[in-house]
């Protein structure tokens, strides 16, 4: 082996020492939420589903309308949200890449001419000398790579891969919003047609009523008060119609903008009412929200990528040597240039050791605070998702109960209605009691639709707030195919 190969040997030696890392250890902050929910026990839904989690409930078993499973398929392609999401992604794993490279270092083939004309009294030789000298040079070289001996580099990368996979459970983050999106859209516009149809109803209703009254005043049976309370009435479902037409538009402007476009040829929509849903989910324990939910995940991963960033600062404090080289040919003829006896090398090592530099000092201070505060926004991150999830839980606990007493109280009011109008007709009692039988019924009837959407959306919240909604196929045991899940795991391990 020649000497040159001897020393360009001591490359890869330098490069294998290249391996400590000064980041502190990482360890995972503990959850700062109970064990359990409030009232788990009495609130916990059981799916039929034989699934472990509710991240495992593809959103194509969660909802059973045909409409709603098109109209989310629609929006998962055309929503912009969704599209910025997926760009994000793509620009952390450009910078991961970039950063990836600065590890390894940078070869390339070049070569140079010198072409020098010095007068007579410079010349090295006198007069004798040319006064032209020609020098040629080509070979492949290392420019200035950094022998990472105590991880700068390694960390910097680490941040950087660390700040992708954040920017992918952004993405997820999005996505599981943009599914609870379009259901809860979809809901309030079902929810304002069937409004429309009650105001409908009731004014066709009230018309009718008001008809009647004004045959019975011009018959001199009605006074001047029946007919203008029928009349007040009939003016307010007017208006109501009105207001609901204007609800209903605004909930189609609001749902075609979560669908991105306006898509054709949709299957038929399904009653309204909670058969669109599965009837309970699996919620589990609020630790194994650190799993499923992807902010959390995102957010843990900028608590890594704050962590690596300490490593990268405290590294600024020792030497930093890098290495220039090259091995080629060089001649003073272009002809002759790649023979053997013009062969030559460079070795160019380089370092530099800080010795006043209050910025070394500032940047590990700078990298300290920022890993306080990734340190609190993955805590608060967690305390978010544990309110989520117990505000959706105490909302399925009465839910349920007080749908049941509205609709009581609807077949309480219809029947009081029916009885006010016989009392008015026999002459008993006067319109005002047949009025406020309508009032309390047409109410009765609008708070249930108003709280039947409630709990739909409520559900829907739940599903979203256990991590639902990534899958769209149900995947059963809990053997999730989720990769990326898999590689947060693995680099948080």
């Amino acid at each position: 082996m020649t000497r040159q190969a001897h020393r360009l040997a001591i490359i890869p030696a330098l490069l294998i020492l290249a391996g400590c890392s000064l980041a502190p250890k990482y360890e995972r902050p503990a959850a700062p939420v109970p064990s359990a929910y409030p009232g788990v026990g009495a609130t916990q839904a059981v799916s039929a589903l034989p699934v472990s989690a509710s991240a495992d409930l593809g959103w194509r078993d969660f909802f059973r309308d045909e409409q709603l499973k098109a109209l989310i398929a629609f929006a998962l392609e055309n929503n912009r949200d969704l599209r910025v999401a997926v760009g994000r992604v793509e620009e952390a794993r450009a910078l991961f890449g970039i950063q990836q490279s600065e590890r390894l270092p940078t070869l390339g083939i070049g070569g140079n001419a010198s072409i020098q004309g010095m007068p007579e009294p410079l010349r090295a030789g006198g007069s004798n000398a040319p006064s032209v000298s020609r020098v040629y040079q080509a070979g492949v070289g290392i420019t200035a790579f950094e022998l990472d001996f105590f991880g700068r580099v390694r960390n910097l990368s680490e941040a950087a891969y660390q700040q992708y996979l954040a920017s992918e459970q952004a993405q997820r983050t999005v996505h599981l919003a943009l599914v609870a999106q379009v259901a809860e859209s979809y809901f309030r516009l079902r929810a304002t047609e069937l409004q429309r149809q009650l105001v409908e109803s009731t004014l066709k209703s009230r018309q009718s009523s008001y008809d009647l009254i004004r045959q019975r005043y011009d018959a001199g049976v009605a006074g001047a008060l029946d007919l203008n309370q029928a009349k007040s009435q009939l003016e307010q479902s007017r208006a109501d119609l009105q207001e609901i037409l204007r609800l209903e538009q605004l909930a189609q402007n609001a749902l075609l903008l979560v669908l991105g476009g306006t898509p054709q040829n949709l299957p038929a929509a399904s009653s309204f009412g909670h058969e669109q849903l599965v009837s309970g989910i699996p919620v589990g324990l609020p630790s194994d929200l650190l799993s499923r939910r992807p902010d959390i995940i995102g957010a843990e991963n900028g608590l890594l990528a704050a962590n690596a960033s300490i490593g990268a600062a405290r590294a600024a404090f020792f030497p930093n040597i890098s290495i220039t080289g090259v091995l080629g040919f060089a001649s003073g003829a272009m002809g002759g240039l790649f023979s053997g006896a013009n062969r030559f090398w460079t070795f160019t090592p380089d370092l530099k050791m800080p010795l006043f530099s209050g910025g070394v000092v500032g940047q590990l201070g700078l990298a300290e605070a920022r890993k306080n505060i990734a340190v609190s926004q993955y805590e608060k991150t967690i305390q978010i998702a544990f309110r989520e999830v117990a505000d959706a839980l105490a909302g399925e606990a009465t839910y349920a109960s007080q749908l049941d007493a509205l609709r009581a109280l609807e077949a309480s009011a219809s029947e009081s209605l029916k009885i006010a109008r016989l009392r008015y007709e026999n002459g008993i009692d006067s319109f005002l009691q047949v009025q406020a039988a309508e009032v309390t019924l047409y109410n009765a009837q609008r708070t249930f639709l108003q709280t039947g959407l409630n709990s739909l959306m409520n559900r829907v919240e739940l599903y979203k707030a256990l991590g639902g909604g990534w899958l769209e196929q149900t995947v059963e045991n809990g053997s999730t195919s989720d990769k990326t899940t898999r590689v947060n795991e693995k680099a948080g391990s």
